[in-house]
């Protein structure tokens, strides 16, 4: 037995779905870090924002990563740690 032939109407609806989903999905993109070659460079930190600064203060290979770690009543309150340099050094 030969079932007839689905017809499938394209709803405005659907597209309108679809096309938020996409744009939602562009938004979520990780950014990669901003790296500055002073700490003092650097503004206001917005919470979870992360930057590299290259102060040569971390051992060989590694670079200062400076994120914004938790509110508190006075802002972003800060935390650094040395990670691992991708790449090679650039020159500003």
């Amino acid at each position: 037995m030969k079932l007839p032939p689905v017809k499938r109407r394209s709803s405005p609806v659907f597209a309108l779905l679809l096309l938020g989903g996409c744009a939602m999905i562009g938004l979520v993109t990780p950014t990669p870090a901003q790296q500055v070659s002073r700490e003092q460079d650097i503004g206001d930190l917005r919470l979870g924002q992360r930057i590299k600064v290259d102060d040569g203060t971390c051992p060989a290979g590694q670079v200062k990563e400076i994120s914004g770690a938790k509110m508190s009543s006075g802002g972003v309150v800060r935390a650094s740690k040395c990670v691992p340099r991708l790449g090679p050094k650039q020159r500003k």
